[in-house]
């Protein structure tokens, strides 16, 4: 009946990697499948799979998440939440640091609210007309590359010469 979207963005709020889930399902396991699918191409060499920093909300803060960003060299900007905050601190010396992160890149995890937005400027998404996943994802594919687009530069249109 409800279901949850969850997505990557760049900074200039276009969606690298969007997944729909179940609306009771957590969102912390996602974390990695919405990283898993980020490809970005460039104008020459194989795709970028790994961004700088990956920001996001409480509802990712897991060890397990804080490990795979660890792994694979990526800077996590996600606080703690209260209750991992307590467990550390009871622990004591062995419950480890504190975690940090960098409030300026915290501050633009707001580019995938206002992405989502975006996505929500199309009716059909934001009222969920569609019925089905499939129909459902495919409109927000579809929503995503639009606004790829409209990133994109404007390209000068060429006349053909007459004679």
């Amino acid at each position: 009946m409800t279901s949850k979207v969850h997505l990557a963005a760049d900074r200039r709020c276009r969606p690298l990697s969007i997944i729909l889930t179940p609306g009771q399902a957590a969102d912390s396991p996602r974390f990695v499948a919405v990283l898993e699918k980020i490809k970005v191409r460039g104008r020459v060499g194989r795709p970028r799979t790994r961004p700088d920093a990956a920001a996001g909300d409480k509802a990712y803060s897991s060890r397990a998440n804080r490990a795979y960003l660890r792994r694979r060299n990526i800077k996590a900007v996600i606080p703690e939440k209260a209750d991992q905050v307590a467990n550390r601190k009871k622990k004591g010396r062995s419950g480890g640091r504190p975690v940090s992160r960098d409030t300026a890149l915290y501050k633009d995890r707001n580019t995938v609210e206002r992405c989502i937005n975006k996505f929500k400027e199309w009716r059909g998404l934001a009222t969920r007309y569609d019925k089905t996943p499939e129909s459902y994802t495919a409109g927000l594919h579809l929503r995503g590359s639009v606004l790829w687009l409209r990133s994109l530069p404007a390209l000068p249109f060429s006349t053909p010469h007459s004679p």
